[in-house]
This record gives structure tokens, sequence and C-alpha cells, in this order.
């Protein structure tokens, strides 16, 4: 190990606030928000960290980014929800990590106070909240994308796949609700 790598040190988080959703069980739950349309959901934020809270109002997405704290132990290879293959756990969004951090792009509908009131929630209620970043179109909208093995896997079997054991209504992307 270098030299660089032994100064690292040890990392921590004090959450900001709590994520809120009517997911339960992991099992029932969305894997991502795009599998998660119409759910909705809460961050509350710490009183002592409302004041951040300015000027968000005026974004219509979020990146929550937020701590597995039910996660289990980490796994190097992993096979995705998605897929049926083993892959290394850093090609995936599988929260079984050396760092359980999960990382969410959820419509933001209205700030009441310290509570933000979110559509497309794919996270576990109880969720510690470590950071909100506004989603911004200008910096985080990227033209040419590749997403590797991803797009091996059809559609349909992705949302089938991604929505797991989760029965309630959605929206596909049109905003149509549809059911399940």
């Amino acid at each position: 190990m270098d030299e660089a790598m032994q100064d690292i040190g040890r990392v921590t988080y004090t959450p900001i606030g709590v994520i809120r959703s009517g997911h339960r069980a992991a099992e029932e739950t969305p894997i991502q928000p795009v599998y998660a349309r119409g759910c909705p959901g809460q961050a509350e934020i710490r009183p002592k960290y409302a004041q951040g809270l300015k000027d968000l109002d005026g974004f219509s997405h979020l990146i929550l980014l937020y701590h597995f704290h039910r996660a289990g132990e980490p796994l190097l290879t992993v096979v995705p929800f998605t897929d049926d293959s083993p892959r290394g756990v850093f090609s995936t969004r599988h929260p079984q990590r050396p760092n359980p951090i999960g990382l969410s792009v959820v419509r933001l509908v209205r700030i009441e106070g310290s509570v933000l009131h979110l559509q497309d929630v794919d996270i576990l209620d109880g969720t510690p909240l470590l950071d909100i970043k506004p989603y911004v179109p200008r910096f985080d909208g990227i033209k040419s994308l590749k997403g590797g093995w991803t797009q091996t896997i059809d559609e349909k079997t992705a949302r089938r796949r991604g929505r797991r054991g989760y029965r309630g209504p959605s929206e596909d992307d049109t905003g149509e609700r549809q059911n399940p």
C-alpha cells in the first residue's frame, strides 16, 4: 500500500435527516427511481440543517445520498437485481458495498418547513439521509452515454425485476398511471 493510501484514515458522517416512504421490506422496494414512478416519500431534515434548504424549491429533481442501513455484509461480486450474471459491485448499484452509500434522483413535489415531499422514491423507510444535491440539467445531463452490461437487458425484463415485489401503481415515462 502506498503512503497516500495509508493516510486516508477513517471517514464518518452524521445524517442530516431521515427518509420516509411506504417501503418497509427491501424485497418489496423498487431498485431505482425509474421503477418507483409514483412512489411518494419525504425527507425529514433535522432542524439544525433546515436553513440549508433555502432556494431548493426551484429545482424539479434532487439527488439524495443516503446510508444503506440494512444492506448486510459487503460483497465484491453480486448478482444485480435486473441480471442473472455475477458482476463486480462497483459496476452495479447493489446495496452490499464496502461503503454502503446509496444515490437516488427523485422528484421534488414541495417543501413544508423542514420536510421535502418527494415522488419516485425507491428508498426504505427510516433510511439515514447523508446529503441532498440539486439535480442540475446543465451539469448533470450527459449527452453521450454508455450503460455497460445494463444495456444487454431488455426494458421489459429490467422493469419487472426492478420493481421487485412492489405491487403498487406506478407511472410510465409519459407520466401515465400504470398497474404492474
